[in-house]
């Protein structure tokens, strides 16, 4: 994780396109691996050395850890709208700086794809972009425009029109509904959440029991060295006393 953070923030230059995201990727990849290293350090080694110290720090970290994702999931359903609306932000910037980052693009497309979906809430989210926008001074040959990824591909087709979305903005809805996906990315990702709550949980789950058995055993391999400790000391003071 730490070799792609680098890798991605050696290498990649745009920050306008990153600008729509609430956090650098790279960077996150970078903070959470060293993190990581250092958790799994501490685990790793106190077990090993049998150290106190290391081990509880291992535990606090994955204790202080599984509360966050806890109060994290627990806001998030609490504060449902919240998030959508911090989600529309986030794609609505996405879709200013669109053709900025060739990596952007590629991702906006797959969830347009992946979701058959087009736009933040609906199509026409697409003339916030500078080369879709439908003003008439926009020399771009793209006005009034929508991403190819937002077409409606029909299978018994053998060419494949890549201009399907050529003008779309400029029909009415029902009559762009015929050329391209008109529902937009948020509703489609919150029905597919809905849709997919018990693999949102089962993932969740499967997240939550490693932490816990981490905690679990590292706190009885702690009690288990401190027994240790007292029986040494025990037979310490036992075996100095001279009635013994």
């Amino acid at each position: 994780m730490v070799s792609i953070g680098v890798f991605a923030r050696v290498t990649k230059h745009a920050e306008t396109a990153l600008a729509c995201l609430t956090v650098d990727p790279a960077l996150m990849l970078l903070v959470v691996g060293i993190l990581i290293f250092i958790i799994t350090f501490c685990g790793c080694v106190g077990s090993l050395r049998e150290n106190i110290c290391l081990l509880q720090t291992f535990c606090i970290c994955l204790t202080v850890i599984f509360l966050l994702q806890l109060i994290a999931g627990v806001l998030g359903f609490i504060f449902s709208d919240t998030a959508r609306t911090k989600v529309t932000e986030i794609i609505n910037k996405a879709i200013l700086h669109y053709r900025d980052d060739i990596d952007l693009q590629n991702l906006i497309d797959f969830g347009q794809v992946e979701f058959n979906c087009c736009g933040g809430v609906t199509y026409t989210d697409w003339s916030q972009n500078m080369y879709f926008n439908c003003k008439e001074e926009n020399p771009s040959r793209e006005r009034c425009s929508v991403p190819f990824s937002c077409c409606i591909i029909s299978q018994d087709k053998m060419v494949i029109n890549t201009m399907c979305g050529h003008g779309i903005q400029e029909l009415d809805y029902g009559e762009a509904g015929k050329h391209i996906h008109t529902n937009g990315c948020i509703d489609k990702l919150v029905n597919w959440i809905h849709s997919n709550l018990f693999l949102i949980g089962g993932i969740a789950l499967g997240l939550a029991i490693p932490q816990l058995v981490g905690m679990l055993l590292s706190q009885i391999l702690i009690n288990q060295i401190k027994d240790q400790v007292e029986l040494q000391n025990y037979n310490l003071r036992h075996r100095s006393d001279p009635w013994s």
